[in-house]
């Protein structure tokens, strides 16, 4: 019996010792009065050029500019998350982060346990109630949100625009409601330039994994592409690079999410609909130092500079300058309310 429980002790010490792993190149401040800020990554985790980067670049400047320690952790399985972020939690942590939707759950029962310690989650899935509304959150709970539906509508324009084809296309992750914002924003964009112009869209699944199959994601596209489609935006997470995998096969264009992911397929990607999650993961760090923190939503838009495409020296020979005052009109029209972009798609709840 002794030795069975010795056993176990050190099975749960290595488990332990694995969360606390930081990845190669994590920065922490050795500054003594710093704050402590715990990030637990999502999906796909570091190195997906994508989302957890963003939110990586995020924890990475609020070292470098605010002298927080950040630890970062990046989960297996599942039941990883949790585990990573009760073990900061009961660090005493001055801020712990989840980021991704799925973490809403745990992060919601974590800050009623946790109390004295303030959590954030990028893109959490806020409860509603009967009539659709929001429900309060824990005062020690911020959700950071964005209207992807705003950049997500800017691209489908551009696709629309550039295109030189009326089928534009789009390669989703997981089938939820916030990939739908994308989906939505994007064939609102296209018809608005283009009213006869036809979005095809698919799904690389309905768990968490469809946001890492880049086989099924160049499987989509190449579909897509068949089918006389010349642009494709992502909103999947790593399966879009085979996404762009496909871009590069058949000389056609993809559009990037979340981060500038031009190069991963130099030449072929037309732009990124890019988020400033490490802008939102900042200014949560930046509030908890001021002591300015507050629970509820904090939304990120095009107002906010939350959400936008990129436009520079790698992609501006592929967008002519007509067709980029036209998104610059746009963009203003919608921080103005003039247009108002959808963030639900036909039939969705």
């Amino acid at each position: 019996m002794r030795r069975t429980l010795s056993l176990i002790g050190a099975l749960l010490l290595a488990h332990v010792l694995l969360l606390t792993v930081r990845p190669s190149g994590a920065t922490v401040a050795d500054t003594s009065d710093g704050l402590d800020v715990g990030i637990v990554f999502d999906v796909g985790g570091r190195g997906d050029k994508s989302f957890n980067d963003g939110a990586y670049l995020g924890g990475e400047r609020a070292g470098k500019e605010l002298g927080a320690r950040v630890t970062y952790i990046e989960p297996g399985e599942g039941s990883d998350r949790e585990a990573g972020l009760r073990l900061l939690a009961a660090e005493g942590m001055d801020l712990v982060i989840g980021v991704g939707f799925i973490f809403t759950d745990d992060v919601l029962a974590l800050a009623k346990e946790y109390p004295n310690v303030r959590f954030a989650n990028v893109d959490m899935s806020v409860p509603l109630d009967s009539l659709g509304q929001p429900l309060p959150l824990p005062t020690n709970l911020r959700a950071l949100k964005f209207r992807e539906e705003q950049g997500s509508f800017l691209v489908g324009a551009l696709a629309a625009l550039v295109g030189k084809s009326k089928k534009i296309g789009f390669v989703g992750g997981m089938d939820i409601s916030l990939i739908h914002k994308f989906e939505a924003g994007y064939r609102a964009g296209v018809n608005h330039v283009c009213p006869d112009c036809t979005v095809i869209a698919n799904y690389a699944g309905v768990t968490p994994e469809a946001f890492r199959n880049p086989g099924r994601g160049k499987e989509m596209a190449l579909a897509m592409y068949n089918q006389g489609v010349n642009v494709i935006f992502h909103a999947s997470g790593s399966t879009g690079l085979g996404v762009f995998e496909a871009a590069r096969t058949t000389g056609r264009l993809a559009i990037g999410v979340d981060a500038d992911q031009y190069g991963e397929a130099p030449g072929f990607i037309l732009t990124s609909m890019v988020k400033g999650i490490d802008a939102s993961v900042l200014a949560a760090v930046k509030s908890v130092k001021e002591g300015s923190f507050t629970g509820g939503v904090q939304q990120f838009g095009l107002a906010e500079k939350g959400v936008g495409y990129i436009y520079d020296r790698n992609n501006r020979t592929l967008i002519p300058d007509r067709v980029r005052a036209t998104l610059d009109s746009l963009s203003a029209d919608i921080i103005a309310g003039r247009i108002t972009v959808p963030a639900t798609r036909e039939g969705d709840k």
